[in-house]
């Protein structure tokens, strides 16, 4: 893991986000790029040029970030891009080579009942690159177990396992697979590939109506510090991310969850 993009916000958790970014950067020896996303929606008939003035803006919002943060020894690159947020971000992390975005779970939002919400989830949801959601004030701490939960174990594209991999390497941490047969199981869902069988420590399966449900039940059970899940088209959060935002009623954790690609 050599590049580690953080998007960020005007939210008042962005200064521990940034400060937990790069706690987590310094293990890695990994780059950290902290870029802020805006777009110029202008009004017929008018000739104000305000690119320039929101530019300046967030240039300075975020240098004054990273001057209150401890930065250690990382290499931290700061940019201001226009464009539509989910295109920018992927030409971004395309050009950079990203191997991480982290998220903070509420960008924007004030609302308390809000989980993630909805830049983050269209962050979480639109790109294709893994991310790792991190809980609001969350502090660095090293990763000791992680509990990895999937509907099923069939693993089709190339590194998708690879951020999994690297905390696990670089923490010596525990992974602890949960398998959950859902309404959609199919035949094989649950052979695990030699591939997943070289990260796991322990698996448990379970039977539950969805992915969600079984990590409720077996989450104290687990006591992980980091849970992982996967996005895929019936994934841990396609229901409750129709509309971008997930509310904590529906979900909400107090460890970051590490969300990889669809393995398929």
């Amino acid at each position: 893991m050599k590049n580690i993009l953080v998007p960020v916000g005007s939210s008042k958790n962005a200064l521990s986000h940034l400060q937990y970014a790069v706690d987590f950067a310094e293990v890695f020896n990994a780059n950290l790029f902290i870029v802020q996303v805006y777009n110029v929606y202008t009004k017929a008939g008018t000739m104000i040029k305000v690119d320039k003035i929101i530019e300046r803006e967030s240039n300075a919002f975020l240098n004054d970030l990273v001057s209150k943060i401890d930065k250690k020894n990382v290499d931290i690159t700061v940019k201001v891009l226009k464009g539509k947020l989910i295109d920018t971000l992927e030409l971004a992390c395309k050009a950079a080579s990203i191997d991480l975005i982290l998220v903070e779970p509420r960008t924007n939002s004030i609302k308390d009942e809000v989980f993630l919400g909805k830049t983050s989830g269209r962050i979480i949801k639109q790109t294709e690159i893994p991310a790792l959601i991190v809980p609001e004030g969350y502090k660095f701490s090293p990763i000791n177990n992680i509990l990895l939960a999937l509907k099923s174990a069939t693993i089709k594209k190339e590194k998708a396992l690879k951020p999994l991999i690297d905390i696990k390497n670089k923490f010596n941490a525990d992974v602890n697979l949960l398998l959950v047969k859902t309404p959609y199981y199919n035949e094989g869902d649950f052979d695990v590939e030699e591939e997943l069988t070289k990260v796991v420590n322990k698996t448990t399966k379970t039977e539950n109506a969805t992915t969600f449900q079984g990590v409720l039940r077996h989450f104290e059970s687990h006591n992980p510090d980091m849970l992982c899940v996967v996005r895929r088209k019936r994934g841990f959060f396609t229901k409750k991310w129709e509309k971008h935002v997930i509310l904590k009623k529906d979900f909400s954790s107090n460890i970051p969850v590490l969300v990889l690609r669809g393995l398929k």
